[in-house]
């Protein structure tokens, strides 16, 4: 097969001319004085077409349109009555001026961006777990939107806002970009990266990473080099695995980080205080361990895991097995006791988990037994209690003992027959008692091998099998740990030289100093977000300690069994503007990588990286996108209807400091854009679609700007900023597989009444309401919304319980601001549609309003067109 590479050269040597997205961008050209860019080029083809343009549309309707457009929400009536009445020569660019400078700005353009990078509050996937520390990136693109951060440094700090000069903590919250996706929980988190799967999960990881940076920056669907040369654009498999290469640290996690600058540098400071006293203690730690004999290890090691604060905290975790499709299959966890002990008993406790309602005896083996070896691989095994001839009855939460007297170092369960859980097989164990005949756990805090586990930290850890702590366990685990270290303080008086014995208390001191001035430090915000893989599975923040990138190869036909020659970190070889050999020291920080992507993506003389923002922005405004296909410019998207408009705007923004507020006022001021939405037949019948914008389109509200206009209108709006997302549903089944009920969520709750950018996103089970509204799918990368008209819609917005609820809130307020029963229908049309009610409409409320009640009238409005509609 030809590679694109050879064909791209092959076509150029032909006469061919590379593809339109591609070429480079001249300077904008100089217009004629007075002349505006948009609907100079614009006229220029109408006049060729035969095509007059249509009217500007009137003030009220145009304020309306604007409003929506810049802020999501409806005009408040007074404002549009103004802007209807200035008769200033520069109203209209007060008027945008005033929406732009609107908090409520950065939230609608926000909501806009969200559906580009695919975000959700939930992974997805099987689980659909919670995701609930990803807002602070919804958050982050408020404030950049509203502080009109220029392009090129937007799309870096999304990158390597970690690695970005001056970004302070918005740079970790911005990385929420990378990491905003699906994620595949059961691949990563139940599954090790040792085994095939994890390997495919990772790699479909890196996979989602790379195409939402290339689709939503370059409009290039880097995504079809997975497996072979792209068919149709020069992008190569060499390319698409060197953007791998990229990400080749990355993974999907919990990042902290100190909102102030100021914390975070104090932050810094304590922590690396405590790295030197830990340190320095731990330099001493060897000595003293040699002066005091083994049996201190064994006791240091125990106070250690007991000290633990995180793993097997909660009493219903422990040990869990792999998830099997039947019962036989075999499986064992085994405890090592250090060295051969005199065994009087061993008791299993059995676990805790709500997960489809089993509870308490979750997991515990049917069948099993109980065997004990001198040796580490378990051979010469002598039996310790055989529970193989039948079923064991689920205990509840009752501990389990056995009998067996013995002696021996590795105490092994052997599982034959495993539980049934709803649709699968597991063993679960949440503590491993083994007795000696004086009654003491010699388990406690042994480490834990098994065939297979679940490490799902703090819930599920092969550890938490001997940690003490178990269901129905009221022990404290401070008794052990005083009397350890009572041991060890004794060992310490008889055993090291005073003046070793200072050295070290001196050392312990500092340690303690180190520790209190961390924890005395404010608690840390968080983030869900693109952070560093440390090669051993954990997670670990971004810095010069951190990020062992994988090994990344060419896959053979995309196959993960089959890797080829090895790549390092680039970008895409047919683009010119820099060269796509990043050239990273192996030794640099994992950054470096997404920064020097992050440049090269952004570089000035990139062509697509200007093409593709200017014509998404284009098509926020318009409805559609002078290349409708914004997430894809190469030779399977649409070709632009104006492609030196297209150029000269993308060069523009370029030479205007990728300002977003330049480009929203250069385009809103545009005749194109004041054009009323009305019908020419004749126009029609040359251009149906509007292609050439001969006149306004007429556009359907988004679902959320439909939700939060019925909000604004029936002044129950809660206008607060920022925050963890409200919830429009009750969670059951919270453990496992998160059963999200949106039926059973009261739409009266005030909870609720915040905008719609900030609602809780799950991609598993949506939004009911906002899915028959079009509401995108956040599990896809949405580049263009559906807008369809359905009799679904009309049942929604006759019935749903928030359109119910919100008609009643309307017609209390208007009661409230008319205490006259007269001009309440005509107070309502305005606060709805942002203009006076026709005669018509008047007419027809008012009948509705006396027969069935104004409450009633209120709900007609919500549905009428003129309020659907964005004219």
């Amino acid at each position: 097969m030809m590679s694109l590479t050879l064909a791209a050269v092959l076509f150029l040597q032909a006469g061919v001319p590379p593809w339109w997205s591609r070429e480079p961008l001249a300077p904008a050209k100089p217009l004629p004085a007075g002349a505006h860019p948009v609907d100079s080029f614009l006229l220029q083809r109408l006049a060729r077409e035969g095509l007059k343009p249509a009217r500007e549309t009137d003030r009220l309707t145009l304020y309306r349109r604007l409003s929506f457009d810049l802020t999501g929400l409806p005009p408040a009536p007074e404002a549009a009555r103004a802007f209807a009445a200035d008769t200033r020569p520069d109203a209209l660019e007060r008027a945008i001026n005033r929406l732009l400078e609107s908090p409520s700005h950065g939230e609608r353009m926000a909501r806009l961006w969200l559906d580009v990078a695919h975000y959700g509050d939930t992974h997805g996937y099987d689980k659909d777990k919670l995701r609930p520390n990803a807002w602070p990136y919804r958050d982050w693109l408020i404030r950049a939107f509203n502080a009109d951060i220029p392009y090129p440094e937007f799309v870096m700090m999304q990158l390597a806002g970690d690695k970005f000069p001056g970004a302070g903590p918005g740079g970790i919250e911005a990385l929420g970009f990378l990491a905003a996706g699906p994620w595949d929980f059961i691949g990563h988190a139940e599954v090790p990266e040792s085994k095939i799967d994890g390997q495919i999960a990772r790699h479909l990881d890196r996979d989602d990473f790379i195409t939402t940076v290339c689709n939503t920056f370059l409009g290039i669907t880097v995504q079809c080099a997975q497996c072979h040369d792209h068919k149709f654009d020069p992008v190569t498999q060499r390319d698409y695995y060197r953007l791998q290469a990229v990400f080749a640290a990355i993974d999907r996690a919990d990042k902290r980080y100190y909102p102030d600058p100021k914390t975070e540098k104090a932050a810094a400071a304590a922590e690396k205080a405590l790295e030197s006293a830990r340190a320095k203690r731990e330099s001493l730690a060897g000595r003293e361990l040699a002066l005091l004999g083994p049996r201190a290890k064994e006791w240091t090691d125990a106070i250690a895991r007991l000290s633990k604060p995180a793993a097997g905290a909660d009493p219903r975790s422990g040990w869990h097995s792999g998830i099997h499709p039947g019962p036989k299959h075999a499986e064992w966890v085994e405890v090592d006791l250090g060295e051969a002990r005199d065994i009087a008993s061993v008791v299993l406790h059995p676990c805790h988990d709500d997960y489809n309602g089993i509870g308490a005896g979750f997991g515990f083996p049917v069948r099993y037994e109980l065997t004990v070896s001198d040796n580490p691989d378990h051979a010469a095994p002598r039996p310790l209690a055989v529970r193989t001839g039948a079923d064991v009855a689920n205990p509840g939460l009752a501990p389990v003992p056995h009998e067996a007297k013995a002696k021996g170092r590795f105490v092994r369960l052997t599982v034959s027959s495993l539980a049934h859980r709803s649709k699968d097989y597991i063993a679960a164990v949440a503590e491993m008692r083994v007795l000696d005949p004086a009654g003491a756990n010699l388990a406690k805090g042994r480490p834990v091998r098994a065939s297979s586990s679940i490490e799902a930290k703090p819930r599920w850890a092969r550890e938490n099998l001997t940690d003490g702590v178990w269901a129905g366990n009221d022990s404290n685990r401070k008794g052990d740990i005083t009397e350890l270290a009572a041991k060890l303080a004794k060992l310490r008086e008889t055993r090291l030289p005073k003046e070793f014995q200072n050295e070290v208390a001196e050392a312990d001191s500092a340690l303690s100093r180190a520790r209190a001035a961390v924890d005395a430090l404010p608690k840390p915000s968080v983030v869900y977000a693109g952070t560093v893989h440390n090669g051993t599975g954990a997670f670990k923040g971004t810095g010069p300690d951190g990020g062992k990138p994988r090994t990344i190869h060419i896959l053979k036909r995309g196959n993960i069994k089959q890797p080829g020659e090895e790549v390092g970190p680039g970008g895409i070889a047919s683009l010119a503007h820099a060269p796509a050999e990043f050239n990273i020291p192996a030794q640099a920080d994992e950054g470096e990588r997404r920064l020097a992507l992050a440049r090269w993506i952004a570089h000035k003389d990139n062509p697509l990286f200007w093409r593709v923002i200017v014509n998404r922005v284009w098509r926020w405004h318009f409805g559609r996108g002078l290349a409708d296909t914004p997430n894809d410019l190469g030779r399977m998207g649409e070709v632009p209807e104006h492609r030196e408009l297209l150029d000269h705007l993308a060069a523009w923004f370029r030479d205007n400091g990728g300002s977003f507020r330049k480009l929203h006022m250069l385009l809103l001021t545009s005749a194109a854009y004041r054009r009323a939405a009305t019908d020419d037949p004749a126009a029609r019948a040359k251009d149906p679609d509007n292609r050439l914008l001969w006149r306004g389109n007429r556009r359907k509200l988004d679902a959320e700007s439909l939700r939060d206009a019925m909000l604004a209108v029936s002044g129950t709006l809660d206008s607060t900023m920022f925050g963890p997302p409200f919830m429009d549903f009750v969670i059951t089944h919270p453990a496992h597989s998160p059963h999200y009920e949106y039926d059973l969520f009261d739409q009266a709750d005030k909870k609720a009444r915040r905008r719609s950018v900030y609602r809780f996103i799950v991609r598993s089970q949506q939004q009911p309401f906002m899915t028959v509204l079009d509401c995108a799918d956040p599990s896809q990368l949405v580049d263009r919304r559906n807008e369809t008209i359905s009799p679904l819609q009309a049942l929604a917005l006759l019935n749903n319980d928030f359109v119910l609820v919100m008609s009643r809130e309307l017609a209390a307020r208007v009661e409230r601001e008319s205490p006259g029963a007269a001009g309440r229908v005509a107070r309502a049309v305005e606060l709805a549609l942002g203009r006076p009610a026709t005669a018509t409409e008047s007419a027809a409320l008012e009948e509705h309003a006396g027969r069935h009640g104004l409450a009633s009238a209120c709900r007609v409005i919500f549905n009428l067109n003129a309020f659907a509609f964005a004219d």
